[in-house]
């Protein structure tokens, strides 16, 4: 395997380097560059997404990081920059805001794992809705829907009060159904527990403390949208800074499923968090190593076409017909993914971390472009893992 050195660059790649690539310094590395170029690039080229970021890494170091492509598809707009370019994250929310502040407090105590939600949330007590614990929530096995058309209500109070109607629509524990309105109960359970919105708790428990509060945050300011990867189309303008989600969008920017805007190099420190079991290199401990275990290990298992699931993130097997982990990663393997085109995978018995970040929703010209970007993770998960274990 070519050894590759991946030299400090900024927003510009250096001569000779290929167009639409900059690079993050990064040391000791035995992953081979012009393996994940193709796979990456292969998505700009089929027009899955105009621009990517690559980090692939270990508790204690970053292996690969190459950024991709530009914000849009003119070759006129910004490169995509490791350090600079915030994506927004969607349902990535759910395990990098939502999960880590519940850990908190479960930790503390303060929330109970085989509590009934009503506890929390007394208006949350529509029939059926008194056996629905928080665990049910961060395993989406509450039985509620999928999804409401919280777009439609007229402010974000009412919104919420749509999600707290909402009865389970088969019985709480009997089979694992995704829902975006069990992260959105818990995104409130941490409001009412501590006191302070989601965005708040999170920023001052977790983000200040790992050094990332200015590059991971909800409702970015409008100074920063020339540098965030936009996600959608508006009378042919891209949109950037605005949440992706209608419903995140609805509940004002700030909700337990969606809303939150990060960079790649404040990801990658964050998955090195996780990997770390709850510290990251040259920082505080956050959480106990015993918390951590209990929310990454498998908590419900693979089962009818359902993937596993731990406590808040994805497992391993997906139940996909094409999987975003790929078919390398190793057993407790756990992550997730987002609908703009984010994921991210981490390998505790391979000390892994990938982390791949793209605006796949902006304007796809390809058709089937979800499931293309499908492939295009998993091959670079697989790549990863051959790539860890050829270095040791």
């Amino acid at each position: 395997m070519v050894v590759t050195v991946l030299l400090l660059l900024q927003a510009s790649a250096s001569p000779g380097q290929r167009p639409g690539v900059s690079t993050l310094s990064v040391e000791h590395i035995a992953f081979d560059s012009q393996t994940f170029d193709p796979l990456v690039m292969r998505g700009i080229a089929e027009g899955v997404y105009p621009g990517a970021a690559l980090v692939v890494g270990r508790r204690d170091t970053v292996l690969f990081a190459r950024a991709y492509g530009h914000l849009t598809w003119r070759s006129k707009s910004p490169a995509v920059s490791i350090n600079d370019t915030f994506w927004d994250l969607a349902s990535l929310t759910k395990v990098v805001a939502t999960v880590p502040s519940l850990m908190l407090l479960v930790e503390e105590g303060k929330v109970g794992l085989d509590t009934p939600v009503v506890r929390y949330i007394s208006e949350f007590n529509g029939p059926g809705t008194a056996a629905i614990t928080v665990r049910h929530l961060l395993t989406h096995t509450s039985g509620l829907r999928g999804t409401l058309p919280l777009r439609d209500a007229p402010d974000s109070a009412t919104a919420l009060r749509m999600v707290f109607a909402t009865t389970p629509v088969v019985a709480p524990g009997s089979r694992m159904v995704y829902s975006d309105l069990n992260a959105i109960l818990l995104g409130e359970i941490v409001q009412r527990v501590s006191g302070q919105p989601l965005d708040v708790f999170v920023t001052r428990e977790v983000y200040t403390p790992l050094g990332l509060d200015q590059q991971m945050m909800f409702r970015p300011p409008k100074r920063l949208a020339p540098r965030i990867a936009p996600t959608g189309l508006w009378h042919g303008h891209p949109v950037a800074g605005i949440v992706n989600d209608p419903n995140a969008a609805r509940l004002g920017g700030v909700a337990g499923h969606a809303g939150l805007f990060a960079t790649a190099r404040a990801l990658g420190r964050y998955a090195q968090f996780t990997l770390g079991e709850g510290s990251a290199p040259g920082g505080p401990r956050i959480l106990k190593r015993e918390t951590v275990h209990q929310f990454t290990q498998v908590a419900v298992a693979a089962r009818r076409g359902a993937g596993a699931r731990t406590l808040g993130w994805e497992a391993l097997p997906t139940g996909e017909e094409v999987s975003s982990a790929g078919t390398l990663l190793g057993p407790r393997s756990y992550g997730h993914t987002g609908w703009t085109g984010t994921s991210l995978w981490i390998d505790p018995d391979r000390d892994l971390f990938i982390l791949l970040l793209t605006n796949r929703a902006f304007d796809p010209r390809s058709r089937r472009s979800f499931t293309k970007l499908h492939e295009i993770r998993g091959r670079v998960a697989d790549a990863a893992a051959r790539a860890a274990d050829a270095s040791h």
